[in-house]
């Protein structure tokens, strides 16, 4: 989702690697093993959770989770939390890495200590004040100050237990004083509207004998307001502390006037003390990235520069080739490319002229695309975001099958458990393989256009480069389709969204043996038993030494390396695009009845969005796709609930809640792609529900009445990919940015190749200069779009500065901005009494 900035919209996304924790503290009893999982959070809402990894103090999680982030944060945090089957689940520890600092761990392993977990630690949301000190003559005619102080509102405070009743203390303190007062509680909300105002003496006159409460100029700084969050409780523990502020009264001024948002902050000195190293630590790696993109004007050079890569001769002179020279990784280059490209349906002549091009170069036909080049690369991240569909449907359910069934599939002999019967196992194991192998190859008819066409290019350019090898046609296909697609997803089924999380160690090592066997078959390797450095894999596979099997292979390659032969066709079977647990409000289909709130799960394919009142039970409502007229969000106020979103259907519309913000998002995203081609979709709908005779947002009392609000629709109908060709072309400008010496270098190398004409200067010996007058050509464009971009983004952040207002709703201030306010005021603005 993309916050809208001046005409230049921002996107944030965070793709993290859950790896291992290591020292977790031993369960106080006689196991003193622990069953601990990890979660991901925005804040304190949790967005993912790994699996449970049983009986260990040193869990590996592995495990990989990537989200485009809906809303604004303050903290990226990961829990360690050891399940208990008697009670909830408790905390062990947490790592918070605040989002200005995710830049520090950008891409790189990282062990992280883990640090107590306490409710005063537990923070999030931001609290707007409002300070005016004023001069009070009282009936003597003597001077004093009194500080009025209003608290406004407040802004995503968390959700304790699943609500939140805040109310907020306000205190003066000083060295001889602490006066406390109370806002009224406000009941079931997150973002209170309090609008309290509460007055405290700063000064009181010298005849003031009862206290004294004298205050000379100079002490006026040791004066500070606090203001402090509480969740009101009926438990008995009492009520939880949600964060506070201390405000220093010289930031007044000389104007005696503030008003500002603050970042609610921890307690000072709160919580146990405890041992940072008693906790273990965790390794994560994460990836954290901003774009700002401007408006598609602005980005017209470089992308004409790269959609016009494929008309380049030769193509390694091209401004998408030159991405690939001069990226450390090749797959930097070929993720932001190859969803440009199939954004503007340019995608095949690209990677057909590139593949071409390496053909070309490649000596052994049994060496052909075995690299990590960048055609591989491109081709991986093609079949990944075009065949994702094809994939679910294609391998989901068998793989479903074997992770449930948990056979025993062991047929190394060293390995094999005393239980265990090697002919059994091996007889298991031949089984899943035939069934694999059997639904990869009859799903011919099924694999995306665009992948036909790619591999029908591969075909062509291997079979007219090596013709007296008659296999390297299929060899030059089965490379990818086999070997980087289907082997690779059997493998890591979680990886490819197939399982929600990576498969117990007994399922993986089954899925390891099927994968290691699918990738022999689909090689067509002259001597299959060499291919296996294991005995016991040799003598498995004498089972598949037989011609209907190579036979079925090269029947499978044909037909997808076929061009022109098969459109993108409507599946008849029904394909599961996502399902899941949500809450639902009561559609008030009957008469009579509370229309209450019930948890469902809920289950999207390609045919109807049904739900269940548990999985594997029989609908309890089917919604055809074609009856969706729009999907949107539920403003919060309409039920006091936070992600809920609202399916429209003719009659009357399914309100659901998600678990978190990011499968709202997620749902939401999912339901208007494949709704989005209804003919009868609307143009308008209700941002709140209809609730006591009326719609709350517009106030119209006929439940028929039309929409108030704009629907936010726009989105492709394609549900398997839904590229921003801008930000993609933002992602390029960003890494040709980045690599900048590189692209000056490869000009040089250009110049000294073009004046020597002579053996390849070492130092640029890196890159891949076919033409040097034409790839000069090319970088010298490349080089002035880059600036001109840069100099666009340079100017951009100047003027955000100089507009950037600390202490506003946008932009609160926080622990590390309080001296930056105090500057932006004035640089002597110590107010004196």
């Amino acid at each position: 989702m993309a916050v809208e900035e001046e005409g230049l919209r921002v996107f944030q996304s965070v793709k993290i690697k859950i790896g291992e924790a290591k020292n977790i503290p031993p369960y106080p009893g006689p196991n003193k093993m622990r069953d601990c999982y990890c979660t991901v959070n925005l804040d304190r809402e949790e967005v993912f959770r790994t699996k449970i990894v049983e009986k260990s103090l040193c869990p590996f999680y592995g495990e990989d989770f990537y989200c485009e982030i809906p809303r604004t944060f303050r903290h990226l945090s990961f829990y360690i939390f050891d399940r208990d089957v008697f009670r909830r689940d408790s905390s062990i520890g947490k790592v918070a890495v605040k989002k200005e600092d995710l830049q520090k761990y950008h891409g790189k392993d990282t062990w992280f200590q883990l640090q107590p977990v306490s409710a005063d630690s537990e923070v999030q949301g931001k609290v707007h004040l409002e300070l005016r000190l004023s001069e009070v003559i009282t009936d003597s005619g003597v001077i004093s100050h009194k500080l009025a102080t209003r608290v406004l509102e407040c802004q995503g405070l968390p959700i304790i237990n699943g609500q939140c009743d805040p109310y907020a203390a306000v205190s003066l303190l000083g060295p001889s004083r602490s006066e406390a007062k109370k806002t009224k509680v406000k009941r079931k909300t997150n973002n209170p509207q309090f609008e309290e105002v509460f007055y405290f003496e700063v000064t009181r006159p010298l005849s003031y004998t009862k206290r004294q409460f004298d205050v000379e100029e100079e002490d006026v700084d040791k004066l500070a307001l606090r203001v402090d969050l509480w969740n009101a409780s009926n438990l008995k523990f009492g009520d939880e502390f949600l964060g506070g502020v201390r405000v220093p009264l010289r930031v007044l001024g000389q104007a005696g006037v503030h008003d500002a948002w603050y970042f609610l902050q921890p307690r000072e000195n709160g919580g146990k003390s405890v041992k940072v190293e008693d906790l273990g630590s965790l390794r994560l790696n994460i990836v954290y990235t901003e774009d700002h993109v401007f408006p598609s004007e602005h980005y017209n050079p470089l992308r004409d520069l790269l959609l016009d890569s494929a008309n380049v001769e030769p193509v390694s002179a091209s401004t998408a080739h030159i991405l690939g020279e001069v990226c450390r990784e090749k797959q930097e280059a070929a993720i932001p490319l190859v969803r440009l490209f199939l954004h503007y349906g340019k995608v095949v002549p690209f990677i057909s002229a590139i593949a071409h091009a390496e053909v070309n170069r490649t000596q052994d036909p049994n060496t052909i695309f075995r690299g990590n080049s960048l055609t591989s690369k491109c081709i991986d991240e093609t079949m990944k975001l075009a065949g994702m569909h094809y994939l679910q449907v294609t391998l989901k359910p068998i793989i479903d099958e074997i992770c449930t069934e948990h056979k025993p599939c062991e047929i190394d002999p060293v390995k094999l458990k005393e239980s265990e019967n090697l002919e059994t196992n091996r007889e298991n194991l031949r089984q899943y393989v035939d069934r694999i192998f059997n639904v990869i190859t009859t799903s011919g008819v099924r694999c995306p256009t665009v992948m036909c066409d790619i591999f029908f290019s591969l075909r062509e350019s291997a079979a007219t480069r090596f013709q007296v090898d008659q296999d390297v046609r299929y060899t030059a296909v089965s490379s990818f389709i086999f070997l980087r697609f289907f082997a690779p997803a059997i493998l890591s089924p979680n990886l490819f969204h197939l399982r929600p999380h990576h498969p117990d160690p007994a399922t993986s090592r089954t899925l390891t043996l099927i994968s290691k066997t699918i990738q022999t078959l689909g090689s067509l390797a002259k001597s299959k038993s060499a291919n296996f450095k294991e005995s016991y894999m040799a003598s498995f596979y004498d089972y598949f030494n037989e011609q209907k099997y190579a036979d079925a292979v090269k029947n499978f390659l044909d037909l997808i390396s076929t061009s022109g032969k098969w459109d993108q066709k409507s599946i008849e079977t029904p394909i599961m695009l996502k399902e899941g647990f949500m809450i639902k409000r009561a559609q008030g289909r009957k008469r009579f009845g509370m229309k209450n709130f019930k948890k469902r799960w809920f289950r999207l394919t390609n045919h109807e969005f049904t739900y269940h009142k548990t999985k594997g039970e029989g609908a309890l409502c089917s919604i055809p796709i074609e009856n969706i007229l729009a999907v949107e969000r539920l403003e919060e106020e309409s039920f006091k609930m936070k992600n809920m979103f609202q399916v429209i259907q003719p009659e009357r519309a399914l309100y659901i809640q998600a678990n978190n913000c990011v499968e709202a998002r997620d749902w939401i995203d999912i339901l208007t792609k494949v709704s989005q081609c209804n003919r009868k979709r609307l143009s308008t709908y209700h941002p709140s529900a209809y609730l006591n005779g009326h719609w709350l947002c517009c106030k119209h009392s006929a439940d028929t009445a039309a929409g108030c609000t704009p629907c936010t629709g726009g989105l492709p109908a394609n549900i398997q990919l839904d590229v921003d060709g801008d930000r993609e072309t933002e992602r390029i400008y960003s890494l040709f940015s980045t690599y900048m010496t590189k692209l000056i270098k490869m000009q040089e190398a250009c110049g000294s190749k073009s004046v020597y004409d002579g053996p390849e200067q070492e130092e640029y010996s890196s890159f891949v200069i076919d033409d040097p007058q034409e790839t000069y050509k090319t970088l010298k464009q490349i080089i002035s779009a880059v600036q001109t971009l840069e100099q666009q983004h340079t100017k951009y952040k100047r003027d955000k500065f100089k507009k950037t207002k600390i202490g506003s709703q946008e932009h609160p201030i926080g622990d590390k901005s309080f001296q930056c306010y105090i500057h932006q005021q004035s640089e002597n603005s110590t107010y004196s009494i």
